[in-house]
C-alpha cells in the first residue's frame, strides 16, 4: 500500500473510530447507569467476577493470531492456517471454562458467579471463529463497518439485558446477552469482511505464527490478568460488595481507554506496522495528543468523582469516589501504554512486551494485597497507580529504547500535558468547593478546567494534533522543537 492510501485509511479509519467510540460509549454509559439503579453493588460484584473470568481467557481464545494477520504481508496464505487454530484455541478454551466455573466461582470468593461464568464461556468459542475476518477488517482500516457489527453488537446486547432484567433474570441476563450479542457479531464480521470460512493447516506456518502469536497471547493474557487481578483480591479480601463499589469506579475511571484508547487502538497498530520503524519519531506524534486528551480526562474524573457519581449513578453508590479519585489518572496511563504496546507488536517486538506484561503482574499483586488489606478498595486503587508509575511506565521506556526509540521525543510529548494538570486541579479544586450543589459543583468544575488547561496548552495541542494528522504522509519530520514546546509557561508556572 502506497504512503498515500495508508494516510488515507489511517484519517479514514480514525475517524469512523472517534464516531465508534463516541456513540457507543455513551450508549453503553446510559446502559451501565440503568443496571446501576436496577442491581445492587453484591450483584455488581458478582457480574464483576464472571466478567473478569471472561476477559482472562478471551485473549486466549484469539491467541495473539488476529495481531500475526494485521502486520503480516502474506495473509492470503496464512489465513486458513490461522482460522483452523482459532478454533482449536476457541473450543478448548470453552470447554476448560465450563468445567471449571463452579470452582473458579469458589475460589474467587463468589459461588454465585458460577452459573454465569459457564453461560458466558460461549463467547471464547465464537471469539476464535472470528479470528480471520476480524483481523482483516482491522487490516484495511475497514472502521466503518467496524463501527457496523459495534453497534449491533450494543443494540442486541442491551435489548436482551434489558428484557431479561426485567423479566427477573438478575445477573445471568448480562452472561446472556454476551453469548447473543457475540453470535450477532460473528456473522457480521463474516458478512461485512466479505470472507468466507476458509480452514487449512500448513505446517510450515503453524510454527512461525505461533512463534509470533504465543507472546503476544501471554502479554494480552498478563495485560487481562493485571487489569482484573484487583477483582480477584478485592473479592477475596473485601467480599463481592466491596467489589461491586470497586468495579464501578474502575469503569468509570475506564471512560478516557474505552473512548479515546479505542479511537487509537483501532488503527495504531495496522498504521504503525505500514509506517514502519523508520520515522522514528511516530510513536511521539501519535502519544502527544493522545496523552493530553486521555490525561485532562482522567484528571477531571478524578476531581469530580463525587458530582458525576451521586447525578449519574445515585447516592447508593458514594462509596465508589474515594475510588475513582484515585484510579482517574491510572485509566489516562493506561491509554499510552496500550499505544506503546502497539507499537512494540507493529514492529515484531511480542517478547518485549511480554516482558513488561510479567514484570507489571509481578510487582502489581503484592502491591494490592498490601493496599486491600491496608487501605480496603482505596488501598487497592492506589497500587494500581504505584505500581504503574514507578514500575510500567519506566518498563516500557526501557522496552522502546531498546527497540530503537529515542526517548527524548517521547519526554517532549509527555511533559507538557503534565505540566498543564497541576494548575488545572488546583483552580478545579478550588472552584467546586464554593458550591454544594452536584449538578453545579460538575458544571463549575468542568468548565474551570478546561478554561486553565486549554490556556495552558491549547496551541501545543493543536499543533501536535496536526503533525499526528499526518502520520504516514512522509511529512512528519516537522515538528516542535522538543526542547521548548509551545505551551504557556507562564500559567503552567504561575498557578491559577
Amino acid at each position: 500500500m502506497s504512503d498515500i492510501n495508508v494516510h488515507s485509511g489511517i484519517r479514514k479509519g480514525l475517524a469512523w473510530s472517534a464516531i465508534n467510540a463516541f456513540v457507543l460509549r455513551l450508549g453503553t454509559v446510559g446502559v451501565g447507569i440503568f443496571l446501576a439503579r436496577l442491581l445492587s453493588p453484591e450483584q455488581f460484584g458478582v457480574f464483576a467476577i464472571a466478567l473478569t473470568v471472561q476477559a482472562v481467557l478471551m485473549t486466549l481464545a484469539d491467541f495473539g493470531l488476529s495481531t500475526d494477520l494485521i502486520r503480516s504481508p502474506d495473509y492470503a496464505r496464512k489465513a486458513p492456517t490461522v482460522a483452523t487454530l482459532g478454533i482449536v484455541t476457541g473450543t478448548s478454551l470453552t470447554v476448560i471454562m465450563v468445567i471449571s466455573a463452579q470452582g473458579t466461582a469458589q475460589l474467587l470468593g463468589s459461588p454465585e458467579a458460577g452459573p454465569v461464568i459457564a453461560v458466558m464461556s460461549g463467547t471464547l468459542f465464537l471469539a476464535g471463529c472470528g479470528v480471520v475476518p476480524y483481523a482483516k477488517l482491522q487490516r484495511n482500516f475497514m472502521q466503518k463497518q467496524l463501527f457496523a457489527i459495534s453497534l449491533a453488537d450494543f443494540v442486541i446486547g442491551t435489548i436482551v439485558t434489558v428484557l431479561l432484567i426485567l423479566g427477573g433474570w438478575g445477573v445471568m441476563a448480562l452472561a446472556i446477552s454476551r453469548v447473543v450479542a457475540q453470535c450477532v457479531t460473528l456473522i457480521l464480521q463474516f458478512v461485512l469482511a466479505r470472507e468466507k470460512p476458509h480452514f487449512g493447516l500448513d505446517r510450515s506456518l503453524v510454527s512461525q505464527v505461533l512463534a509470533f502469536g504465543i507472546p503476544v497471547a501471554g502479554a494480552n493474557m498478563l495485560s487481562w490478568v493485571l487489569l482484573n487481578a484487583d477483582n480477584v483480591v478485592v473479592s477475596r479480601l473485601a467480599g463481592p460488595t466491596a467489589l461491586g463499589f470497586y468495579f464501578l469506579a474502575f469503569n468509570i475511571s475506564s471512560w478516557p481507554m474505552n473512548a479515546i484508547g479505542q479511537i487509537v487502538r483501532s488503527v495504531s497498530l495496522p498504521a504503525f506496522a505500514r509506517v514502519g520503524i523508520s520515522q522514528k519519531r511516530v510513536l511521539s506524534d501519535a502519544m502527544a495528543p493522545t496523552w493530553a486528551i486521555t490525561l485532562f480526562a482522567g484528571l477531571m474524573l478524578g476531581l469530580l468523582a463525587a458530582p458525576v457519581i451521586e447525578l449519574v449513578y445515585g447516592q447508593k453508590w458514594l462509596a465508589a469516589v474515594p475510588i475513582l479519585a484515585v484510579l482517574g489518572i491510572f485509566g489516562a496511563l493506561r491509554t499510552i501504554f496500550d499505544l506503546g504496546a502497539a507499537f512494540l507488536l507493529a514492529n515484531g517486538r511480542s517478547t518485549i512486551v511480554l516482558v513488561v506484561q510479567a514484570a507489571w503482574l509481578g510487582c502489581l499483586v503484592p502491591f494490592l494485597i498490601v493496599g486491600t488489606i491496608r487501605g480496603g478498595t482505596v488501598g487497592a486503587a492506589v497500587a494500581h497507580l504505584l505500581c504503574a508509575t514507578l514500575v510500567v511506565l519506566p518498563g516500557y521506556c526501557w522496552a522502546l529504547s531498546h527497540a530503537g526509540v529515542r526517548l527524548r521525543p517521547l519526554w517532549a510529548a509527555f511533559w507538557p500535558p503534565l505540566a498543564a494538570a497541576a494548575p488545572t486541579a488546583v483552580a478545579t479544586i478550588l472552584a467546586t468547593s464554593i458550591v454544594s450543589n452536584p449538578l453545579t459543583r460538575l458544571m463549575v468544575g468542568g468548565c474551570v478546567g478546561c478554561f486553565i488547561y486549554g490556556a495552558c496548552i491549547g496551541h501545543w495541542l493543536r499543533r501536535r494534533l496536526v503533525v499526528a494528522g499526518n502520520l504516514g504522509t512522509g511529512q512528519n519530520s516537522v515538528h516542535v522543537d522538543a526542547s521548548t514546546p509551545s505551551i504557556n509557561t507562564s500559567i503552567v508556572e504561575g498557578g491559577v
